[in-house]
């Protein structure tokens, strides 16, 4: 019989912490015991605490509409009523990192959605179908940390999500370069179109410190655990550009990419058809059946019509042809606040429970 573990959600009540909320309803290994949120969100019922913020489809699920929110400060008064907890919170990075190691060194163990310690070298940031293995480095990070089991696990950022997943299985080819330009959607910014009335008719050719991000953290996640860290790879060189698009949800990826021997076209479709990671084989609650979808439709993926292919946590690609400077172009494109952010953590958490890293 599955264990089941007791959740907290640390920034309970912003978009990503509600997009927790409605994944954890029916879970069949996670119990949301514990909301948390800024002391001002502190002592109130969540939806009093949510008021007119909520932005999910959905309604607020009835196991939240009794629970008080707590003080995400103090994660004393939690310890040993969680198994672990999911951290989304909007504060300053070394605010963030702070309040992270409080937890892990309170012994909760923290799956992040933050970006403040995706640089963190004996911090692993995990996408399940790509490299679980890096999971190896927490013990490091303990010993660091001086826990038991308390510890930080990220996930990667959300644009990553549209291209970084068509971009590894081709690896093998021996990919040298790749250009990318994302349209990012504007739930990616914690905004609905009520909220962000300037985005209406309009696109922003500018999301502050998100291009070094996509160029960056993929060397990371393609890196190799070595003396207790994560040691990023030197290639692929990639280059980005971020748009932020009218999009409610939805994160789309222009992608161009140089191999150092040029396979062919159908090499390329079967890679993807056939790719599948740990999260597949151990048939983790929340992951795709099929990992990457390719569209034969010369217009698509679309947000609109495929961001929730397989509940959202797969990832569509389309339109691969090649190119007049590189060898090949493709679009990408996943869900941001599912497989990219709330989905993707709780995706990680499930690999974490699989792999006994909560006993």
């Amino acid at each position: 019989m599955q264990k089941q573990y007791r959740v907290g959600i640390i920034g309970a009540t912003g978009m990503v912490g509600q997009r927790f909320v409605t994944l954890l309803e029916h879970h069949p290994w996670f119990t949301p015991a514990a909301l948390l949120a800024s002391a001002r969100s502190a002592g109130k019922s969540y939806p009093e605490a949510v008021g007119a913020k909520w932005a999910m489809a959905t309604p607020i699920p009835a196991y939240a509409k009794n629970m008080k929110v707590l003080d995400a400060a103090d994660p004393a008064q939690i310890a040993g009523k969680v198994d672990f907890v999911f951290c989304a919170v909007n504060m300053k990075k070394d605010e963030i990192r702070a309040l992270e190691e409080a937890y892990a060194r309170a012994e909760i163990p923290v799956v992040s959605n933050n970006s403040a310690h995706r640089a963190t070298p004996d911090v692993p940031m995990i996408i399940p179908e790509i490299n679980p293995e890096h999971l190896a480095v927490i013990e490091a990070q303990k010993k660091r940390l001086r826990t038991k089991r308390g510890f930080i696990a990220v996930k990667s950022n959300c644009s990553l999500q549209s291209y970084v997943p068509l971009l590894h299985p081709l690896l093998s080819f021996g990919v040298e370069s790749a250009a990318v330009c994302t349209y990012q959607a504007i739930s990616g910014a914690g905004k609905t179109f009520a909220t962000m009335p300037e985005i209406v008719d309009n696109i922003i050719p500018y999301i502050g410190g998100e291009e070094e991000k996509s160029e960056q953290e993929p060397l990371k996640i393609w890196g190799k655990v070595e003396g207790g860290q994560i040691v990023p790879a030197t290639a692929p060189v990639i280059t980005a550009q971020c748009l932020r698009v009218p999009v409610s949800d939805g994160h789309t990826a222009a992608v161009f990419v140089k191999f150092k021997k040029k396979p062919t076209k159908e090499q390329i479709l079967s890679a993807w058809k056939n790719y599948a990671g740990e999260p597949q084989s151990l048939a983790l609650p929340s992951a795709p059946k099929q990992f990457l979808h390719y569209l034969e439709e010369a217009d698509r993926p679309q947000p609109k019509l495929d961001r929730l292919t397989e509940n959202g946590m797969a990832v569509s690609a389309g339109r691969l042809r090649e190119d007049t400077l590189f060898d090949y172009k493709f679009i990408g494109c996943s869900h941001n606040t599912l497989r990219g952010a709330a989905g993707g953590a709780v995706l990680l958490a499930e690999l974490l429970a699989a792999k006994g890293y909560f006993g």
